[in-house]
């Protein structure tokens, strides 16, 4: 399962973009936040993630939190 870190979120929108630990942005898919129990993201927290494509662009779902701050 790939990790990453969080590098932007906005909370009214619930997206944003991580940083997959080899270095490749992915968008956070909104509706994974949500569904998965989770309020907010903090930008630096460590999550790992199902890797989805859409668009042709990757895409994070069903995000657990790793790191805690």
């Amino acid at each position: 399962m790939p990790q990453g870190t969080v590098r932007h979120y906005d909370r009214d929108g619930r997206s944003g973009d991580l940083l997959m630990d080899d270095r490749t942005e992915v968008r956070i898919d909104p509706t994974s936040v949500e569904g998965s129990g989770l309020r907010y993201l903090r930008i630096g927290q460590r999550v790992k993630f199902d890797l989805a494509e859409e668009g042709g662009r990757k895409v994070a779902r069903g995000l657990r939190i790793l790191t805690v701050d």
